[in-house]
Protein backbone atom coordinates (compact mmCIF):
# COMPACT_ATOMS: atom_id res chain seq x y z
CA UNK A 1 0.00 0.00 0.00
CA UNK A 2 2.84 2.37 0.84
CA UNK A 3 4.34 1.85 -2.64
CA UNK A 4 0.99 2.58 -4.32
CA UNK A 5 0.55 5.74 -2.25
CA UNK A 6 4.09 6.90 -3.08
CA UNK A 7 3.39 6.46 -6.79
CA UNK A 8 0.11 8.33 -6.54
CA UNK A 9 1.72 11.21 -4.67
CA UNK A 10 4.45 11.45 -7.32
CA UNK A 11 1.76 11.46 -10.00
CA UNK A 12 -0.08 14.27 -8.17
CA UNK A 13 3.12 16.32 -8.06
CA UNK A 14 3.77 15.81 -11.78
CA UNK A 15 0.26 16.82 -12.74
CA UNK A 16 0.49 19.86 -10.48
CA UNK A 17 3.72 20.94 -12.19
CA UNK A 18 2.07 20.56 -15.60
CA UNK A 19 -0.72 22.82 -14.37
CA UNK A 20 1.84 25.26 -12.97
CA UNK A 21 3.62 25.40 -16.33
CA UNK A 22 0.39 26.20 -18.18
CA UNK A 23 -0.45 28.91 -15.67
CA UNK A 24 3.03 30.45 -15.95
CA UNK A 25 2.65 30.51 -19.73
CA UNK A 26 -0.74 32.22 -19.47
CA UNK A 27 0.72 34.84 -17.16
CA UNK A 28 3.55 35.55 -19.59
CA UNK A 29 1.13 35.90 -22.49
CA UNK A 30 -1.13 38.16 -20.44
CA UNK A 31 1.88 40.38 -19.69
CA UNK A 32 2.63 40.63 -23.42
CA UNK A 33 -0.95 41.65 -24.16
CA UNK A 34 -0.54 44.69 -21.93
CA UNK A 35 2.85 45.75 -23.27
CA UNK A 36 2.26 45.08 -26.98
CA UNK A 37 -1.52 45.74 -27.06
CA UNK A 38 -1.72 42.30 -28.66
CA UNK A 39 -5.33 41.14 -28.89
CA UNK A 40 -4.33 37.80 -30.46
CA UNK A 41 -2.20 36.90 -27.43
CA UNK A 42 -5.07 37.94 -25.17
CA UNK A 43 -7.39 35.55 -27.01
CA UNK A 44 -4.87 32.72 -26.52
CA UNK A 45 -4.86 33.33 -22.75
CA UNK A 46 -8.66 33.17 -22.65
CA UNK A 47 -8.77 29.95 -24.71
CA UNK A 48 -6.04 28.28 -22.60
CA UNK A 49 -8.08 28.75 -19.43
CA UNK A 50 -10.40 25.88 -20.39
CA UNK A 51 -7.51 23.39 -20.29
CA UNK A 52 -6.30 24.84 -16.97
CA UNK A 53 -9.76 24.33 -15.50
CA UNK A 54 -9.88 20.73 -16.78
CA UNK A 55 -6.57 19.81 -15.15
CA UNK A 56 -7.59 21.52 -11.90
CA UNK A 57 -10.73 19.36 -11.72
CA UNK A 58 -8.78 16.18 -12.58
CA UNK A 59 -6.14 16.92 -9.95
CA UNK A 60 -8.72 17.61 -7.26
CA UNK A 61 -10.46 14.30 -8.04
CA UNK A 62 -7.10 12.47 -7.90
CA UNK A 63 -6.32 13.98 -4.49
CA UNK A 64 -9.71 13.04 -3.07
CA UNK A 65 -9.32 9.52 -4.46
CA UNK A 66 -5.92 9.15 -2.79
CA UNK A 67 -7.33 10.36 0.53
CA UNK A 68 -10.27 7.96 0.35
CA UNK A 69 -8.33 4.89 -0.79
CA UNK A 70 -5.16 5.17 1.29
CA UNK A 71 -6.18 7.26 4.33
CA UNK A 72 -2.66 8.74 4.54
CA UNK A 73 -1.19 10.14 7.75
CA UNK A 74 1.67 12.45 8.77
CA UNK A 75 3.85 13.77 5.92
CA UNK A 76 1.90 11.95 3.18
CA UNK A 77 -1.32 13.56 4.36
CA UNK A 78 0.35 16.98 4.44
CA UNK A 79 1.57 16.57 0.86
CA UNK A 80 -1.87 15.67 -0.49
CA UNK A 81 -3.54 18.50 1.40
CA UNK A 82 -0.91 20.92 0.09
CA UNK A 83 -1.44 19.74 -3.50
CA UNK A 84 -5.18 20.27 -3.09
CA UNK A 85 -4.63 23.83 -1.88
CA UNK A 86 -1.93 24.65 -4.44
CA UNK A 87 -4.18 23.28 -7.18
CA UNK A 88 -6.85 25.79 -6.20
CA UNK A 89 -4.35 28.66 -6.11
CA UNK A 90 -3.04 27.77 -9.57
CA UNK A 91 -6.56 27.72 -11.02
CA UNK A 92 -7.25 31.15 -9.50
CA UNK A 93 -4.01 32.50 -10.99
CA UNK A 94 -5.20 31.22 -14.37
CA UNK A 95 -8.45 33.15 -13.89
CA UNK A 96 -6.48 36.28 -13.02
CA UNK A 97 -4.39 35.92 -16.19
CA UNK A 98 -7.66 35.84 -18.15
CA UNK A 99 -8.82 38.99 -16.37
CA UNK A 100 -5.57 40.77 -17.29
CA UNK A 101 -6.00 39.66 -20.92
CA UNK A 102 -9.57 40.97 -20.99
CA UNK A 103 -8.46 44.35 -19.63
CA UNK A 104 -5.68 44.37 -22.25
CA UNK A 105 -8.25 43.95 -25.01
CA UNK A 106 -10.18 46.94 -23.71
CA UNK A 107 -6.99 49.01 -23.53
CA UNK A 108 -5.95 47.99 -27.06
CA UNK A 109 -9.29 49.17 -28.41
CA UNK A 110 -8.70 52.69 -27.08
CA UNK A 111 -6.07 55.34 -27.77
CA UNK A 112 -2.87 54.53 -25.86
CA UNK A 113 -2.18 56.70 -22.83
CA UNK A 114 1.03 57.29 -20.90
CA UNK A 115 1.30 55.50 -17.58
CA UNK A 116 4.39 55.80 -15.37
CA UNK A 117 4.26 52.35 -13.72
CA UNK A 118 6.37 49.49 -15.10
CA UNK A 119 3.81 46.71 -15.41
CA UNK A 120 6.44 44.52 -17.04
CA UNK A 121 8.59 44.63 -13.90
CA UNK A 122 5.59 44.01 -11.66
CA UNK A 123 4.43 41.03 -13.76
CA UNK A 124 7.95 39.61 -13.93
CA UNK A 125 8.22 39.72 -10.13
CA UNK A 126 4.96 37.82 -9.73
CA UNK A 127 5.92 35.20 -12.32
CA UNK A 128 9.23 34.75 -10.56
CA UNK A 129 7.41 34.31 -7.25
CA UNK A 130 5.19 31.63 -8.77
CA UNK A 131 8.13 29.80 -10.33
CA UNK A 132 10.13 29.88 -7.09
CA UNK A 133 7.18 28.64 -5.04
CA UNK A 134 6.80 25.59 -7.30
CA UNK A 135 10.58 25.08 -7.46
CA UNK A 136 10.62 25.12 -3.65
CA UNK A 137 8.25 22.16 -3.61
CA UNK A 138 10.18 20.20 -6.25
CA UNK A 139 13.54 20.93 -4.60
CA UNK A 140 12.08 20.54 -1.08
CA UNK A 141 13.58 23.90 -0.14
CA UNK A 142 11.68 25.76 2.61
CA UNK A 143 14.13 28.69 2.49
CA UNK A 144 13.27 29.27 -1.18
CA UNK A 145 9.60 29.24 -0.21
CA UNK A 146 10.27 31.83 2.51
CA UNK A 147 11.96 34.09 -0.06
CA UNK A 148 8.68 34.10 -2.00
CA UNK A 149 6.76 35.24 1.07
CA UNK A 150 9.26 38.09 1.57
CA UNK A 151 8.94 39.24 -2.07
CA UNK A 152 5.19 39.83 -1.72
CA UNK A 153 5.79 43.20 -0.03
CA UNK A 154 7.54 44.53 -3.15
CA UNK A 155 4.53 43.77 -5.35
CA UNK A 156 2.16 45.30 -2.78
CA UNK A 157 4.21 48.51 -2.87
CA UNK A 158 4.02 48.73 -6.68
CA UNK A 159 0.24 48.24 -6.50
CA UNK A 160 0.00 51.10 -4.00
CA UNK A 161 1.93 53.31 -6.44
CA UNK A 162 -0.48 52.37 -9.24
CA UNK A 163 -3.44 53.30 -7.06
CA UNK A 164 -1.88 56.69 -6.27
CA UNK A 165 -1.19 57.43 -9.96
CA UNK A 166 -4.69 56.37 -11.02
CA UNK A 167 -6.29 58.53 -8.34
CA UNK A 168 -4.35 61.62 -9.41
CA UNK A 169 -4.85 60.78 -13.10
CA UNK A 170 -8.62 60.68 -12.72
CA UNK A 171 -8.54 64.18 -11.23
CA UNK A 172 -6.17 65.60 -13.85
CA UNK A 173 -7.33 63.68 -16.97
CA UNK A 174 -10.96 62.64 -16.48
CA UNK A 175 -11.29 61.85 -20.20
CA UNK A 176 -8.89 58.93 -19.64
CA UNK A 177 -10.82 57.46 -16.73
CA UNK A 178 -11.76 54.18 -18.46
CA UNK A 179 -8.15 53.35 -19.39
CA UNK A 180 -6.89 54.42 -15.96
CA UNK A 181 -9.39 52.13 -14.23
CA UNK A 182 -8.34 49.28 -16.53
CA UNK A 183 -4.71 49.83 -15.50
CA UNK A 184 -5.77 49.74 -11.85
CA UNK A 185 -7.68 46.52 -12.49
CA UNK A 186 -4.60 44.96 -14.15
CA UNK A 187 -2.45 45.99 -11.19
CA UNK A 188 -4.92 44.51 -8.73
CA UNK A 189 -4.97 41.21 -10.64
CA UNK A 190 -1.17 41.01 -10.70
CA UNK A 191 -1.06 41.81 -6.98
CA UNK A 192 -3.54 38.97 -6.37
CA UNK A 193 -1.32 36.60 -8.37
CA UNK A 194 1.50 37.46 -5.97
CA UNK A 195 -0.82 36.67 -3.04
CA UNK A 196 -1.62 33.25 -4.50
CA UNK A 197 2.08 32.56 -5.14
CA UNK A 198 2.66 33.41 -1.47
CA UNK A 199 -0.12 31.00 -0.47
CA UNK A 200 1.65 28.27 -2.45
CA UNK A 201 4.96 29.03 -0.75
CA UNK A 202 3.27 28.86 2.66
CA UNK A 203 1.79 25.47 1.75
CA UNK A 204 5.25 24.26 0.72
CA UNK A 205 6.62 25.25 4.13
CA UNK A 206 3.74 23.41 5.77
CA UNK A 207 4.41 20.32 3.66
CA UNK A 208 8.13 20.22 4.37
CA UNK A 209 8.28 21.38 7.98
CA UNK A 210 4.78 21.18 9.40
CA UNK A 211 4.87 24.94 10.07
CA UNK A 212 1.62 26.80 9.41
CA UNK A 213 2.82 30.20 8.17
CA UNK A 214 -0.10 32.56 7.82
CA UNK A 215 -1.18 36.08 8.78
CA UNK A 216 2.32 37.01 9.90
CA UNK A 217 2.80 34.26 12.47
CA UNK A 218 3.98 30.66 12.60
CA UNK A 219 2.57 27.70 14.45
CA UNK A 220 3.72 24.09 14.38
CA UNK A 221 1.63 20.95 14.21
CA UNK A 222 2.08 18.55 17.17
CA UNK A 223 5.33 16.53 17.01
CA UNK A 224 3.47 13.18 16.89
CA UNK A 225 2.17 14.11 13.41
CA UNK A 226 5.57 15.17 12.04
Amino acid sequence: MATHLFREIESLKRKMLVLGGLVEESLQRAERTILARDIESADQVILADERIDEIEVELEEDCLKALALHQPVASDLRIIIAVLKINNDLERIGDLAVHVAERAIHLAERTAIEFPIDFSGMAKRTRDMLKRSLDALVQQDPDLARSVCAADDEVDEIHRQVYTHVKSGIRERPHEIESLLDFLSVSHSIERVADHATNIAEDVIYTLEGDIVRHGHTSKIPPKNA
